[in-house]
């Protein structure tokens, strides 16, 4: 069970408390706002106000004890960098901490932060693939490259196997999954066959995968 704490209890942070309460973790919440503790303290297991670029009250906290910090208090640009860098000083093992701005991204970085997340940015990149085509319900970025797509199979591709098509050769990307109703097939062979309904999870390029299926 991982042991994770938490500063900063906006919209953003009560997200990710939600989602690691639903993941068991254990999670300490802290932020300078009474009411916002409030808020988070029924999706974690202590929630406590106070100042987390106070080094004395982030002592007491015990950094050491954690899996890994979230620093969620991205639209205050000088307090996520000093938190950040406070937490890495006092030997946390992991630091994630939110951005707003490409800058305060850079600088994150540079100060401490393991990893930096940007949910506008990624959430930008989502809208965009997801209103650019009619068939992709979802999408997952792994680097700069290559992504993971949730995907409506063609109506072309209905009746037909994952060989007759030789999708990887002439399309270039791999799939993955099916789903196909409430089942789900995974590590498919080129045996699969396609019918109609089917969603499939593929991996490769945007470039690739938005030229396969646009």
């Amino acid at each position: 069970m991982k042991n994770i704490l938490l500063i900063g209890c906006g919209r953003f942070g009560q997200r990710i408390a939600k989602k690691l309460n639903d993941m068991d973790a254990q999670v300490m919440a802290v932020d300078r706002s009474e009411e916002r503790v409030a808020a988070t303290a029924p999706f974690v297991t202590n929630a406590i106000v106070g100042d987390a670029t106070d080094t004395g009250f982030l002592k007491t906290l015990g950094i050491r004890n954690f899996d890994a910090c979230v620093v969620a208090v991205g639209d205050d640009v000088l307090s996520s960098i000093e938190i950040t860098s406070l937490l890495k000083d006092m030997g946390a093992a992991r630091v994630v901490s939110r951005a707003s701005k490409n800058l305060q991204e850079q600088l994150l970085l540079r100060n401490g932060a393991d990893e930096v997340v940007f949910p506008e940015k990624q959430m930008a990149s989502w809208t965009a693939v997801r209103v650019g085509s009619d068939h992709i319900f979802d999408y997952l970025k792994l680097d700069d490259n290559f992504a993971i797509f949730e995907i409506q199979v063609p109506d072309a591709w209905v009746s037909h196997t994952i060989g007759e098509l030789n999708v990887r050769k002439r399309y270039h990307v791999n799939i993955m999954a099916v789903k196909s109703g409430d089942s789900m097939e995974i590590s498919v062979g080129n045996d699969y066959y396609f019918t109609s309904g089917d969603v499939m999870f593929v991996v490769g390029t945007d470039k690739d995968i938005q030229k396969c299926f646009e």
